[in-house]
């Protein structure tokens, strides 16, 4: 299943597992720099669901880079409230979460 065919029911099973997580990977100061995407990559990679602390106090600068997060890792956004957000990216070789 790739990313972008996530039914609502999917998502909405997500948003339960990920209820409970810490973030993973934070972007501060500096932004999304290539340290960032090689740790989220990774968090990816082997969580599949990850929560993502930004630290942009403008709504549209946190939602573009959410958007380039997702299109640079091809995850896909679970859900994003305030500074957090949650990415999810099925891992094809050894998948962790079972969708209903």
């Amino acid at each position: 299943m790739s990313s972008t065919e996530l039914s609502k029911k999917h998502l909405k099973h997500l948003k339960s597992l990920a209820h409970g997580l810490d973030p993973v990977v934070r972007v501060g100061q500096h932004g999304f720099s290539e340290a960032v995407l090689k740790e989220l990559e990774i968090a990816l990679d082997h969580h599949e669901l990850v929560k993502v602390k930004v630290a942009a106090d403008d709504r549209d600068a946190r939602e573009l880079l959410l958007q380039r997060m997702c299109s640079k890792t091809t995850a896909q956004l679970v859900q994003s409230i305030g500074g957090v957000a949650v990415l999810y990216r099925q891992n094809r070789k050894n998948p962790v979460i079972a969708m209903p």
